[in-house]
């Protein structure tokens, strides 16, 4: 069992080594504890002063966002035939030493991924309300949509199976956490999730997060696009359902005022607004039938994607 911690670092020279000096030397039923660093176009010796700590880096030209970093290290662990992957920041709001408990659910095979989570005490210290707030009306959609209960869709110190990160194929730049969630549990990956601590310093600036309106909606993209590729007869029919209400509303008020007076007017423009409606509907159900025929294409090509990766691993 080899286990990588994987660090993703944006000119965090002064933090880094601090983390990487933190990280459990040994763990049980842990053969082996690997450190990857992917430095995401840092400026400063970020770079640097994790080779000279042992740990592997992996750098970008330029910086292209945690979700492209996460995707380079899905590669890396894929390709290096890694069991465990355990995502952990640079700034050492997570503590290390709670890696193990991390892992644990993974270790004894109750979960494929797990999420720390840390609002099993309510709001954390030093926490600002809206970014409390808008963490829990995350966790609600992503709840909501998964059909799962996520209590911290957003944490970034997670871990994954192998199993978990074979079936990755994630899109987005801007973040992953809340897409990783939504196609490992859409494929029927079991999610653990276990309670952590963190701190929140004063004077941090979240990469992510840094605008809350920013991070709004770039993460709604993402979810929206995420359901639409796994779930596109829900979106589609839900839409399609709308309209039909109201065409049939529409032409129902036209019909009954013809029925009493025996004339359409002056409601005219209501009955063809309702026609145009159940058209639309219908139209929209017809792309709901195509797309969910497209879904279905693409998870059988994801499942190939998948063979074809665990078939080339397998041979290493």
């Amino acid at each position: 069992m080899n286990l990588t911690i994987y660090i993703p670092a944006l000119n965090e020279e002064e933090t880094i080594s601090k983390v990487i000096s933190s990280i459990p030397k040994t763990i049980d039923k842990v053969d082996s504890i690997k450190i990857l660093v992917v430095d995401d176009g840092s400026t400063d010796d970020t770079a640097k002063i994790s080779k000279e700590l042992g740990a592997t880096v992996v750098s970008h030209a330029n910086n292209k966002g945690v979700g492209k970093a996460f995707q380079t290290a899905v590669h890396y662990s894929i390709n290096h035939n890694i069991d465990i992957m355990v995502s952990i920041d640079a700034d050492g709001q997570f503590d290390t030493e709670e890696i193990l408990a991390l892992i644990k659910p993974i270790l004894n095979k109750s979960a494929d991924f797990v999420t720390g989570t840390r609002f099993d005490n309510g709001q954390p210290k030093n926490m600002s309300n809206i970014k409390f707030w808008g963490n829990k009306k995350v966790n609600q959609i992503i709840s909501y949509i998964s059909k799962i209960n996520v209590n911290d869709a957003s944490c970034g110190f997670r871990a994954y199976n192998r199993e978990s990160l074979l079936n990755l194929n994630l899109k987005g730049q801007y973040t992953y956490t809340h897409e990783s969630i939504l196609e490992l549990s859409f494929k029927g990956l079991i999610l653990g999730q276990v309670p952590i601590h963190v701190k929140y310093f004063d004077d941090r600036v979240s990469r992510v997060a840094n605008s809350i309106f920013k991070y709004f909606i770039k993460t709604s993209v993402i979810i929206i696009k995420c359901f639409k590729d796994y779930k596109p007869l829900p979106i589609f029919l839900s839409f399609a359902i709308v309209f039909l209400i109201l065409g049939i509303g529409f032409i129902g008020f036209t019909t009954i005022h013809w029925l009493q007076f025996n004339s359409i007017s002056p409601y005219k423009s209501i009955g063809i607004a309702g026609l145009f409606l159940l058209s639309f509907s219908l139209l929209i159900f017809l792309f709901a039938l195509i797309s969910d025929m497209i879904g279905n294409v693409r998870r059988e090509q994801e499942k190939i994607i998948y063979l074809l990766k665990k078939s080339n691993n397998d041979k290493r």
